[in-house]
């Protein structure tokens, strides 16, 4: 008898998700111009008619969480009942990190609030005040919250149920199994579902590479005086493509986890060096006023639209950091799955939707917040300079600190090594996703994808910048988010029929 494990078979999700990907890559680099009308155009049409959409389903994520974590259902661990966490906490923490918003992170610390800050979300707020800087955290802490993150937690949960606890794959398609059992159209249906959740999360992937690489060349510009064109960025990627593809022949044991720990332990020695560099006292009031804000705003923010009155700002900023949590949702949920079996439904709730969210709340009150007082009190110009240019906004702070030479080197390379992490692990889940669910996809599958992801981020970058990475994400997770809904659906409906009363 032959026992050797089933080698991965590549099936139609591959071959559609990756030609589709070819062919958009193509189109963008032969027709930039095109495809940047047509995307803008796409990108206006989604945000007007579907914003209240994404806005109601990320709400319902939370609320639906909160009862979870709080219902006899947190005690059903996932895995079988004697199972036990493979990682130690603070690598799953890192590992968590890292693989969702951390780049993104770094990139709006300081942009977002200072954003907020010279273009306030309400219109009658003035810009530039302290009760400016007050909303710009606020609204700073609401969009790298708890909504965000329980995106995340929503697909890793549902995906780490059905790989762990009963025994399934870990495809999108397989948890809306018990909705489509045994009908005609099964595996056409199947198909579909994990070619949506391929490309969403190429697009998510490729926006959250396009904003890195774009801070990258801000920092290089602002530190070494290196011109900042696409020209440069698609070097950068090139560079990143030829890192993560290296990492990627590693496996997850060695270099994710590796490049885990060490992204967390220097995002920390940053965060513990500004805080103490910066203006220490108002620091920690601002944090405790923002979560304040934060909470106390949580429903009003969270279900904010401007029907009543001209204005774009809810789409430039909510509902496209939702579309980007969906977009992202399928890799980071994916690989939150692969690396929490053993843990209660409880601790995973509580690990994914409260440490990370509250370490980026840390963060942005650290570098927002010591931004914010050079401004405010110091007559610095940094919310111009970010005004004028959003990938300067890290590095125009630490030009008024002390040893701003060695931070900005330090955050490059943070940035560089968040970038190879979350590109590593999110071709490690694409082709595990396009190869039947396969835990050890074949290399050529894997670099097929990096170099397909790391092509769609150049596309968009070359095509229409910043304003690309957004349309790609928003668009693409449109019919995911309806996805996701009937898996939640799904979940509820299985957990249901758990004996809760035997689980220990």
């Amino acid at each position: 008898m032959n026992t050797s494990p089933e080698k991965p078979r590549l099936n139609r999700v591959f071959y559609i998700s990756a030609s589709l990907i070819a062919l958009l890559v193509l189109f963008g680099a032969i027709r930039p111009t095109l495809f940047a009308t047509i995307a803008g155009n796409i990108f206006n049409f989604t945000t007007r008619s579907f914003g209240w959409f994404y806005l109601l389903a990320v709400f319902l994520f939370v609320v639906f969480l909160v009862f979870l974590a709080f219902s006899k259902y947190g005690k059903i661990r996932l895995g079988t009942d004697q199972d036990r966490p493979q990682y130690p906490f603070f690598t799953w923490i890192g590992m968590l990190f890292s693989a969702g918003f951390g780049v993104g992170l770094v990139f709006w610390g300081v942009a977002e609030p200072m954003s907020h800050f010279i273009t306030p979300p309400y219109a009658d707020t003035t810009e530039l005040t302290v009760e400016g800087a007050r909303l710009a955290m606020a609204y700073s802490f609401f969009h790298w919250g708890v909504s965000q993150w329980s995106v995340f937690a929503i697909v890793g949960l549902i995906i780490a149920y059905f790989q762990f606890r009963r025994n399934a794959d870990g495809l999108i398609s397989t948890s809306l199994s018990p909705l489509i059992k045994d009908r005609a159209y099964k595996q056409p249906l199947n198909q579909t579902i994990d070619i949506l959740a391929v490309i969403a999360t190429v697009m998510g992937v490729a926006t959250s590479l396009g904003l890195g690489v774009l801070q990258i060349n801000g920092g290089l510009n602002s530190v070494f005086g290196l011109p900042n064109t696409a020209l440069v960025q698609v070097l950068i990627i090139v560079v990143l493509t030829v890192l993560f593809l290296t990492s990627t022949t590693t496996g997850l044991d060695r270099g994710i986890k590796w490049l885990s720990n060490i992204n967390l332990g220097t995002a920390l020695v940053l965060m513990v060096f500004v805080f103490f560099a910066g203006p220490t006292i108002f620091i920690l009031e601002t944090f405790t006023l923002g979560l304040g804000d934060y909470l106390q705003n949580f429903i009003r923010y969270s279900l904010r639209l401007q029907p009543y009155q001209q204005g774009t700002w809810v789409r430039d900023w909510t509902i496209f950091y939702w579309a980007w949590a969906i977009a992202w949702s399928p890799f980071v949920g994916a690989f939150v799955a692969r690396v929490s079996r053993g843990r209660t439904i409880r601790e995973f709730i509580v690990g994914v939707l409260i440490v990370p969210p509250f370490i980026a709340l840390l963060w942005i009150a650290v570098f927002g917040g010591t931004a914010l007082h050079l401004d405010l009190f110091e007559g610095t110009s940094i919310a111009q300079a970010v005004d004028a240019d959003v990938t300067s906004a890290l590095f125009v702070t630490f030009a008024e600190l002390p040893f701003s030479f060695v931070l900005s080197v330090l955050s490059i390379l943070l940035i560089l090594t968040f970038l190879i992490t979350s590109a590593d692990s999110a071709t490690y889940i694409i082709s595990s996703m396009t190869t039947n669910g396969s835990l050890n996809p074949p290399l050529t599958v894997r670099i097929v994808w990096g170099i397909l992801l790391g092509g769609i981020a150049a596309v968009l970058l070359i095509a229409s910048g910043l304003e690309g990475l957004q349309t790609a994400s928003l668009i693409s997770a449109l019919p995911f988010t309806v996805i996701l809904l009937l898996m939640v659906y799904t979940l509820f409906s299985l957990l249901r029929k758990e004996n809760v009363r035997k689980i220990k």
